[in-house]
């Protein structure tokens, strides 16, 4: 995987997956072990929408390989804000920094980012398009939690603009995954994903009711309503608030049931669920760190041990 430019789940093989899965595996076992493996190496972070899990688990990855990070900051203290395109910004970044991560609003701005600079640019989420890094920490956990042979999952809420949900859709394609996707109509997956899915051989089932499939899953991995992403404050009305569990929602769902987010929540998943052994959230966040890891030391260059 070295020097590729990581934009897009679809780009990813089976193989690609396992390979920086079972490194980010040794990682956490052993993160000291990797303490010095690129301690001359800078990180340029580029991003142009906010950013918690995301940013910070890319700049705790990367000092935690022994390297350092420059970031552009905010927009508002920018050259952006002079009205500088994002190919110059990139151009520019590039000859501070040995590789990228840029979150753009813009659906496609990775890829076109990336073909202005030589140095590895990794897509942190480009509009409502792609999200390749949460979708490989995601694929971590469901790993570590209920295993990729014969998985049904199901994977609610906003679906037509959820970014992680699109990545992660068109990853499970890879492994032995039924998916189950429930949201309301108005937010059910885009065409254009649902054709790719149905191209892939995927075995993908369309609900609006949570209820009628909640007892055959493995997993259920939910997401918030992107208030940011309707272009119609009418339409989001509509629909919040819609989706939501609670205790006595998972009382049919099985013992083993891993309940996944890629936060941040708003009112989706009740907090009593943070105390049951379903919610894997946090856990999903805090293996973001090893799995980034494990990505930069392979697109700079590392060796899997």
């Amino acid at each position: 995987m070295r020097h590729d430019h990581i934009i897009s789940a679809k780009q990813l093989s089976r193989a690609d997956i396992e390979e920086v899965l079972d490194h980010a595996a040794t990682i956490a076992e052993n993160p000291a072990a990797f303490a010095d493996r690129h301690s001359d190496t800078l990180l340029g972070l580029l991003f142009f929408e906010p950013s918690t899990r995301t940013k910070m688990s890319f700049a705790t990855a990367m000092k935690r390989l022994g390297g350092d990070i420059v970031d552009m900051g905010s927009v508002e203290s920018s050259s952006v804000k002079k009205g500088e395109s994002l190919a110059d910004t990139v151009r520019v970044v590039e000859g501070y920094a040995d590789a990228l991560v840029l979150r753009h609003p813009m659906e496609g701005s990775a890829k076109m980012a990336s073909e202005f600079v030589d140095v590895p640019l990794v897509n942190a989420g480009d509009g409502a398009g792609q999200h390749p890094t949460q979708t490989l920490l995601d694929l971590y956990t469901i790993r570590e939690n209920a295993g990729f042979d014969d998985l049904t999952i199901g994977i609610m809420g906003d679906l037509k603009y959820g970014r992680t949900v699109h990545s992660l859709a068109h990853a499970l394609t890879t492994v032995d995954a039924h998916q189950h996707f429930i949201s309301p109509e108005s937010l059910q997956l885009p065409r254009s994903v649902r054709y790719d899915l149905h191209e892939q051989g995927a075995d993908v089932r369309e609900h609006t009711d949570l209820d009628e499939i909640l007892p055959a899953l493995d997993v259920l991995y939910v997401t918030r309503i992107q208030r940011e992403r309707f272009p119609d404050e009418s339409e989001y009305r509509e629909v919040a608030g819609q989706y939501q569990i609670d205790g006595e929602t998972l009382d049919v769902a099985k013992d083993d049931l891993t309940v996944m987010h890629p936060l941040p929540r708003v009112d989706e998943i009740a907090h009593e669920i943070d105390q049951t052994d379903h919610a894997k959230y946090f856990e999903q966040a805090h293996n973001g760190v090893p799995v980034r890891m494990a990505l930069l030391d392979l697109i700079l260059g590392g060796e899997p041990r």
